[in-house]
């Protein structure tokens, strides 16, 4: 999905629920370690939207540091990993795809650290591949 639909959802226990009212910049596959702990999966699929298209509906996520610029939102009830954002980039929030009420309304378009992917995680969806983020050179 890049065009303007409204996307919902939220965490497991329903405690924080949130809206996206505007176009998807990326969707993402990130396989770095900080999102593997973080989320405690193989990888992460991530939304990447301006934060003026997402609104918080219900709740308050709890915000705890990731690095020395970035920070990662989780449901203070249930621990859901919801968001995550950077003050090298604030005009965008990122939304786990996972979390979404509809995950299937949106289709990844890239993975990123595709180094630091487990060595059992196999694609073949032909997406493209970089080295780190998104802004990175491609896998040759």
């Amino acid at each position: 999905m890049t065009g303007g639909a409204t996307l919902s959802g939220g965490c497991l226990c329903g405690q924080i629920r949130y809206r996206i009212d505007g176009p998807l910049r990326l969707v993402t596959h990130c396989h770095c370690s900080r999102c593997r702990r973080a989320c405690g999966s193989a990888f992460v699929t991530w939304l990447t939207v301006r934060a003026e298209y997402f609104s918080l509906t219900q709740g308050e996520p709890i915000r705890r540091p990731s690095t020395d610029h970035g920070w990662r939102g989780f449901c203070p009830t249930c621990g859901s990993p919801l968001t995550s954002g950077s003050s090298h980039y604030p005009k965008y929030v990122e939304v786990t795809a996972g979390t979404l009420d509809d995950p299937g309304a949106v289709e990844p378009e890239r993975h990123v650290y595709w180094p630091d992917r487990l060595p059992w995680v196999r694609f073949d969806d032909g997406l493209p591949r970089h080295i780190e983020g998104a802004n990175s050179p491609p896998v040759p």
